[in-house]
């Protein structure tokens, strides 16, 4: 075992505090790494906070991870120490099921091993995250890192990059269609940076008029504000796809009446409480459909992390030391943050 430090929550009213703990030793198939910066994802908070009544504490947060190999089990080959390398959403499957040998993890038919808040197989070890000094993942489930000049700002691409690409990718999006993306929060603006390097027109929506500026900036076409029924109006039947990453309930009905016939609005964002139920007729009568993505496997997020290097995309990012992490979830609570917190690890040393 390895001594570890991170932060972690203790139950669901209490800030998450400094915390030690244990890491197993490094296995002939495992990686070690050396966490230089982790992002801060809104499923920190809804786990950190037992909001989704699954959380099992001691809670350390955290899967939007980037770092240096440390150490390398005997058996691994593609991994040395000093890569640089990644951790996303998932640090195990069974590997045997239909959906794993597919290379779709995040689907397992026996249920993914969480990189927090997990129960590995075999027992009922939690597994902890990314909020703290190093990690020991197996083999398979490490991601490699190729774009490394503003690594802080690929550390996101690990969950909000990997949400938003797999549905992008799996409904096709590309050249000559006319793609809505609904908010421009951590998944929403790296859904629009990515669905206009495919070549699609992209559409976001938002409720904020003084977001414009900042979704043209990011590769958006055009911005209507959700609120004023004129501009939706002027979009009716008329997008292939919407991508709908807002993470609180809201009527899905405004949205669906804007896709062509057999168009999809598929949801990645997880509220708390469900969406009102959408009227059945906006969907019957232009056979339209509603979707939802799971991040995505470990294959398609190398692909992923690949494809972002190619086009030179990296989240918008705000660096915070990990003493400051209470602070910045009751500022994601306000949207007070364009668009991505990451935490500085080096900052935890510092701290301890």
């Amino acid at each position: 075992m390895s001594n570890a430090i991170g932060y972690a929550a203790h139950d669901p009213s209490s800030p998450l505090v400094p915390y030690a703990f244990s890491r197993r030793d490094v296995g002939p198939h495992d990686v070690q790494i050396q966490i230089l910066y982790c992002g801060v994802c809104h499923s920190d908070l809804h786990t950190a906070r037992n909001e989704w009544n699954n959380t099992l504490y001691p809670s350390v947060p955290g899967h939007e991870i980037v770092g240096r190999v440390s150490a390398v089990g005997s058996a691994v080959s593609a991994f040395k120490v000093g890569d640089v390398a990644g951790v996303g959403c998932l640090v195990d499957s069974c590997r045997h099921c239909a959906s794993c040998g597919e290379g779709l993890e995040q689907y397992c038919e026996n249920g993914f091993i969480g990189t927090y808040n997990g129960s590995a197989f075999g027992g009922s070890e939690n597994t902890l995250g990314g909020y703290s000094d190093h990690i020991v993942v197996n083999e398979q489930y490490v991601l490699r890192v190729s774009h490394t000049e503003n690594l802080a700002a690929v550390a996101p691409l690990l969950c909000a990059g990997i949400t938003t690409y797999s549905p992008l990718r799996q409904w096709n999006v590309g050249p000559g269609q006319k793609v809505g993306v609904v908010g421009l929060g951590g998944l929403g603006h790296m859904a629009v940076k990515i669905a206009a390097a495919m070549g699609a027109h992209v559409v976001l929506f938002t409720t904020s008029p003084d977001k414009t500026e900042d979704a043209l900036r990011l590769g958006a076409a055009e911005v209507v504000v959700s609120k004023d029924k004129a501009q939706m109006a002027a979009h009716a039947n008329s997008l292939d796809f919407i991508l709908n990453t807002v993470a609180a309930p809201h009527s899905l009905d405004p949205f669906i009446a804007l896709l062509k016939r057999d168009g999809t609005m598929t949801l990645v964002g997880a509220p708390a409480s469900p969406h009102p139920s959408p009227s059945v007729f906006g969907l019957i009568f232009k056979r339209r459909r509603i979707a939802g993505s799971l991040i995505g496997g470990i294959q398609e997020t190398q692909d992923m992390l690949d494809f972002c290097a190619q086009h030179g995309i990296v989240a918008d990012i705000e660096m915070i030391d990990i003493r400051d992490i209470n602070q910045a979830y009751e500022r994601m609570l306000r949207s007070d943050v364009k668009y991505r917190f990451v935490i500085d690890m080096a900052s935890l040393k510092a701290d301890a």
